[in-house]
């Protein structure tokens, strides 16, 4: 997603480049100075399995929980074919009037799906399936720093890039797995993202063969990556889709910890990003990922927690392909409002509307 580069203005003060699909996130760079030189086909299996299980969460970071996904017995099934919480009957959502979003309850079930769920470009929410499979093929226990990653010259030489968002590292240098997730999640680097494709596959060709393959291991079946970054337009996907992805990759404390994280630095430069998530650490926020550019609009993809009934729930949402065609900024803008009046409305009324409805979720 591109985002404001090290030594630019943050993306959402330039001038879009619809050509090379140029995303910002607005506001990421808290200071940056410049460093000195140093020396296909979609398959039907899941590569990630471990990570698609339904398991018992006990986060490290934060201490919330949760139950595997699926929705109650005697949900109904809306057109997407994703089950609905009875819960959902008696919610008024503030659903974006464009683009498509949907959300769930852990332990409780889908609140529902709206809009026309055809794959559109989904900018930088690509590196959540980045991260998913790079975690899955180099597993790590939350609070390691994780395996040693030597940046090569390429990624240095597209750290300061004029036409799309990215995090500066130095050629030769080694850093761990660990810091190159959090500077391709938290300020959207792109250059990281190809980076850490090149680490694992050889190639980002070989890699996004990988990402295709996990994404139908996880039934995302109208989802097409065709690069890491998220910087190719032709890479699409659904509302529904991101949210089956988003819920698996909350299962990890590694990915929960790193789309947490507010603020990183990148070592040997001085460059310090915030997160482009700007509803992170308000309303129960504690993460995930935004995406941005002319043909995406505007995308996030957020977790937040919910207690009801004395039990920590995870609510997760997507919406995508907000004021698309307009700047990146625009659109960014709304998908963050979109997501913040969802956000708010779930919590304010789904413990009572549960009580209504006669329990607090749990199965």
């Amino acid at each position: 997603m591109p985002e404001p580069t090290p030594t630019a203005t943050p993306e959402s003060s330039a001038v879009p480049t619809p050509a090379l699909a140029r995303e910002a996130e607005a506001g990421t760079a808290v200071a940056a100075p410049a460093p000195a030189s140093a020396g296909g086909g979609r398959l039907r299996r899941s590569v990630l399995g471990p990570l698609t299980a339904v398991v018992v969460l006990a986060a490290a970071a934060g201490g919330w929980y949760a139950s595997g996904g699926g929705s109650p017995a005697g949900a109904a099934v809306d057109g997407t074919g994703e089950a609905v919480a009875p819960v959902a009957r008696s919610l008024r959502l503030p659903w974006p009037d464009e683009g498509q979003a949907s959300v769930a309850v852990e332990g409780v079930g889908s609140l529902g799906t709206r809009g026309e769920q055809k794959p559109v470009p989904i900018a930088s929410l690509t590196k959540v399936m980045t991260a998913y499979v790079i975690l899955g093929e180099h597993p790590m226990r939350a609070g390691t720093p994780g395996a040693a990653v030597v940046a090569d010259q390429r990624a240095a030489d597209e750290s300061y890039s004029s036409v799309e968002t990215t995090a500066p590292v130095l050629a030769g240098r080694t850093y761990t797995q660990r810091r190159l997730l959090e500077l391709m999640m938290v300020p959207s680097g792109n250059n990281i993202a190809r980076l850490l494709a090149r680490w694992d596959a050889g190639q980002e060709r070989a890699f996004v063969a990988k990402m295709n393959r996990a994404a139908a291991g996880l039934g995302m079946r109208a989802t097409t990556y065709t690069g890491a970054s998220g910087m190719e337009a032709s890479t699409r996907s659904t509302s529904d889709d991101q949210l089956r992805l988003a819920r698996a990759a909350m299962k990890d404390p590694v990915f929960r910890q790193i789309v947490a994280t507010a603020s990183v630095t990148a070592p040997g430069t001085g460059a310090t990003f915030r997160n482009t998530n700007r509803l992170l650490g308000h309303d129960g926020v504690i993460g995930l990922k935004t995406g941005s550019s002319t043909p995406a609009g505007g995308n996030l993809a957020w977790a937040a927690t919910q207690r009801i009934a004395g039990t920590t729930r995870l609510v997760v949402g997507v919406v995508l392909h907000q004021r698309a065609g307009t700047t990146p900024a625009e659109g960014s803008a709304a998908a963050h409002e979109a997501g913040r009046a969802l956000i708010t409305t779930i919590r304010a009324d789904l413990p009572d509307a549960l009580t209504r409805a006669g329990g607090d979720g749990s199965r």
